[in-house]
């Protein structure tokens, strides 16, 4: 029982010695120079919108191959293996191709409004994704009239909050 008490006391002295070591305030990092010109580099809006637009390419190029991959042809019964297989890759292509640039002037556009109009109102809230969600959307729709581009407005906008409210990036 002794051994035991003496184990105890010297593992109670390993906790508080531990405890008293680590301190309570941490230093702050200064950023390095390199981390300031690849913020300063970032906080352009033009290679924001940039990079915004590649990627969205990027997600609408494989969002068209996934979703050209299902598509069946209508005379699928007359068609050989090949013949399917060729139509399959061909429609796969084309929508590909549209997809990637719909996904790619999305994510530009939405991008560019949503940084000129941060940078113009000098804050980073919930009004800033409003206002890119409806010129994106506008702008997206505006081929089918007044009608549907206001529509679209008010879509791209609400679905723009949802996202912001879900991912929850502004306090």
């Amino acid at each position: 029982m002794a051994a035991s008490n003496s184990e105890n006391d010297s593992k109670n002295k390993v906790q508080s010695s531990s405890e008293v070591e680590q301190p309570q305030i941490q230093a702050i990092r200064m950023p390095t120079m390199e981390e300031i010109h690849a913020q300063e580099v970032w906080n352009n809006c033009a290679v924001r919108s940039v990079v915004s637009g590649v990627m969205g390419g990027g997600l609408g190029f494989f969002m068209g191959m996934f979703l050209g991959a299902l598509d069946n042809p209508i005379m699928q019964d007359e068609m050989t293996g090949r013949q399917q297989l060729i139509y399959n890759a061909k429609q796969m292509g084309r929508r590909s191709w549209s997809s990637a640039k719909a996904f790619a002037v999305m994510g530009l556009v939405f991008s560019a409004v949503e940084c000129v109009v941060e940078k113009a109102r000098a804050k980073h809230d919930t009004t800033n994704t409003v206002i890119a969600g409806c010129v994106t959307g506008g702008t997206m729709s505006a081929r089918g009239g007044p009608k549907a581009a206001c529509v679209g407005c008010a879509g791209f906008a609400a679905f723009s909050v949802a996202i912001e409210k879900f991912f929850d990036r502004h306090t």
